[in-house]
């Protein structure tokens, strides 16, 4: 049972040991603060609260109305990425959402497909379903839009829908309106995709920061990625994380790579290790034997060793301490 001073409301910003969230009585936005430890040891986040976690707030009636954060309800789920600080630790990036939008573009800057690769290793562990968005279609010749319908077919095949839209010409732009209402989407993209142009064609007066954020930890310089939520006119929500430059998977294990590459793991029934199976260079594999059958994509398979190249090599040093 609640006791009746604490109110109900949603994380919409946070900056460190602020955070604003909006009371679900009247929509107001107070500053709160964290009171008490929230554990965040043992589950490996480095923050404990996150932009969508719907908490328990105690108002204090100071002059500016500022609350304390005194309980954080169960998530439904999240979004986490490597801290960019500790390499075995996460960082929550955002809960409670409904989609993830990832905004990419195929010219200007030039796409890198083992980015949508990794962001979606992100999403999976929940089943997020993602929306892949692919911006600037104004500046698409024959040869991006050739490109462009490779794509489509790789990620429509593995069940990820894919659109094609413009903020220059409007293209695409009512179906993306409506993927967007009444639900909280986690939108993300690298740096100069044109999120915030899209958005201003969503509603003129969302202005989404499209500055990177970073600051210094006295060892050199860390970027710290703060998500923001916005409400939309038309109903629902859209939580914004700034400009993504690289996805890190070190707090993976190469098994937890394999199983959310999502054509990997329904396929790996048939292979001789079951869910086990690496697909690197087993015997009796089946993610291999699809593959040089064409029904495993050559770019994803890529994708997928160079993830677990990585997760290797970072590890090496830390096996060879034991």
């Amino acid at each position: 049972q609640k006791p009746p001073s604490l109110k109900s409301g949603t994380i919409i910003k946070s900056t460190g040991s602020w955070y604003q969230v909006r009371l679900d009585e009247d929509g107001t936005v107070v500053r709160c603060r964290i009171i008490g430890k929230f554990r965040t040891e043992g589950q490996g986040f480095t923050n404990p609260v996150t932009v969508g976690d719907k908490v328990g707030v105690l108002l204090s009636e100071d002059e500016e109305v500022v609350g304390g954060i005194q309980k954080i309800e169960p998530r439904t789920n999240y979004v986490v990425r490597q801290s960019p600080r500790r390499k075995h630790d996460m960082h929550l990036l955002a809960s409670n959402i409904d989609q993830a939008i990832l905004l990419v573009t195929i010219v200007q800057p030039n796409l890198k497909q083992g980015f949508i690769d990794r962001f979606l290793l992100m999403t999976e562990p929940f089943n997020i379903p993602v929306k892949l968005v692919f911006n600037k279609a104004d500046l698409y010749g024959e040869e991006e839009m050739a490109i462009y319908e490779y794509l489509q077919g790789i990620y429509t095949e593995i069940g990820h829908e894919t659109l094609l839209v413009s903020a220059q010409t409007n293209e695409g732009i009512d179906r993306l309106r409506s993927l967007l209402q009444g639900k909280t989407s986690l939108v993300s993209g690298q740096s100069g995709v044109g999120k915030s142009s899209l958005a201003s064609r969503l509603q003129p007066e969302l202005d989404l920061r499209t500055n990177e954020l970073s600051d210094y930890s006295g060892k050199g310089q860390h970027t710290t990625t703060f998500a923001e939520m916005y409400t939309l006119d038309m109903g629902g929500f859209i939580i914004d994380t700034p400009g993504i430059k690289t996805l890190s998977f070190n707090y993976l294990s190469p098994k937890d790579v394999a199983h959310n590459f999502r054509e990997f793991f329904v396929l790996s029934e048939n292979c001789r290790f079951g869910a086990d199976c690496l697909h690197r260079n087993e015997p009796g594999c089946a993610v291999k034997e699809a593959l040089q059958e064409g029904k495993v994509n050559e770019l994803r398979y890529t994708s997928y060793l160079t993830i677990l190249e990585e997760i290797d090599e970072q590890n090496y040093w830390e096996r060879r301490k034991v």
